[in-house]
């Protein structure tokens, strides 16, 4: 993926990693979309940083992810970069149904469905770009679980297979897939992780991404260094060790 001369289009970016991101690309040189749910914090981003556009999408309403989509494409046919940033988690106790059916179905809605709807709404416009990169957002809890956060765990999961699965099924064709895996960052995707000391700074975990993309064009799987403990757990051979370790943390346990 090249740094600059993108069109990239990127829902769930009005905080956190995604807006994080979005600022970055922004100022390296690229086109950039922010997509939302609320008009007040786009408006705001669209204000602070002139040249960004943005576009209501939720990402739980298949309708939404289509006519968003549509709206983009239309506005920008340049388009050939796509980051599904959207997700949730939640803290749920499986030890009792009517506390997590609810929420489970909500993240994998949110979480898997969003995303799959996305590629299916952009990916033909994509394949008509000489040069098209679609990224997805796992987790390293893709491949080492926390207790307390079954359906976010095997959502990520999901995605994380999903991109693999992409990436063979697009490889003659000119859209790349590319995963990124992040550790726990310092954001609001769970109350108090923004300050929590074992989550990574924001603004340290958006630099070593940036510097990864600028130094492998052609990565896969964009991971920083602090996510390779739990990424290459099983690989090591020390997963059950790593598993302990990731629990013995987890304030929500």
């Amino acid at each position: 993926m090249r740094m600059s001369g993108n069109t990239i289009f990127i829902p769930g970016a009005t905080s956190g990693i995604g807006r994080a991101l979005a600022e970055r690309f922004h100022e390296a040189g690229n086109t950039v979309i922010v997509g939302g749910r609320r008009r007040q914090l786009l408006d705001e981003i669209a204000a602070a940083h002139p040249g960004i556009d943005t576009v209501e999408i939720d990402m739980a309403d298949p309708a939404s992810i289509v006519a968003a989509s549509a709206q983009v494409i239309a506005r920008h046919p340049d388009l050939n970069v796509v980051i599904a940033m959207a997700g949730i988690m939640r803290v749920e106790d499986w030890t009792h149904p009517e506390s997590f059916l609810s929420s489970a179905e909500q993240i994998v809605t949110t979480n898997v469905l969003g995303p799959i709807r996305l590629i299916g709404a952009v990916i033909e416009h994509l394949r008509t770009r000489a040069d098209a990169t679609i990224v997805t957002v796992s987790s390293g809890l893709a491949f080492v679980p926390l207790r307390s956060t079954p359906s976010y765990n095997a959502s990520k999961a999901a995605i994380h297979m999903l991109s693999e699965s992409l990436r063979l099924q697009l490889a003659d064709t000119s859209v790349r897939v590319v995963e990124l895996e992040p550790p726990a960052v310092a954001t609001d995707l769970m109350p108090g992780q923004r300050h929590s000391r074992i989550a990574m700074p924001l603004d340290h975990f958006v630099d070593e991404v940036m510097s990864i993309l600028a130094a492998e064009p052609d990565v896969t799987e964009v991971q920083v260094e602090r996510v390779k403990f739990l990424r290459h757990a099983e690989t090591r051979g020390d997963y059950s060790e790593v598993v302990a370790r990731l629990n013995a943390t987890d304030p929500h346990a």
